[in-house]
């Protein structure tokens, strides 16, 4: 049952990271009447929302993976996995989130590289999730013929 669990939260959080951070983040901006204090108000409650599961994931997928070893692919990628949404959480988020209060002040902002960051780390951790769900769900299928 673990293994199920485990291939099912995999899957699931890639499929909100796709859907959230590289499909309704940037369309929200596109839609008609949003202007850009509204579409960073609900990208904010958005992402926190999205960090607050992704992290009730990452628990789980721990639980289901307890006697894992760094030492096999699946263990690194779930590593630098939790890296990044260690990265995320503790880091970036907050610092994008002060930047989206000071525009929503009405307060000057400097440019800064954080918001291409997140991007990056999104992108990696997405592909590294669905790597790692795909060889969750390989070994899976394995045992099940067996």
């Amino acid at each position: 049952m673990k293994k199920y669990i485990l291939c099912f939260c995999i899957i699931f959080w890639s499929g909100l990271v796709a859907g959230i951070s590289f499909l309704e983040a940037p369309l929200k901006f596109q839609a008609p009447g949003v202007t850009l204090p509204l579409g960073l108000g609900i990208g904010q409650l958005v992402f926190q929302a999205l960090n607050k599961i992704e992290i009730v994931l990452l628990v789980l997928i721990l639980i289901c993976t307890y006697q894992t070893s760094l030492k096999n692919l699946k263990g690194l990628l779930l590593f630098f996995i939790t890296i990044l949404l260690l990265t995320d959480t503790f880091w970036l988020l907050p610092l994008l989130d002060e930047r989206a209060k000071l525009v929503l002040d009405g307060k000057p902002i400097t440019e800064s590289f954080h918001h291409i960051l997140y991007i990056v780390i999104e992108s990696f951790k997405f592909i590294l999730l669905v790597i790692l769900g795909f060889l969750n769900l390989k070994d899976l299928s394995h045992e099940n013929r067996h």
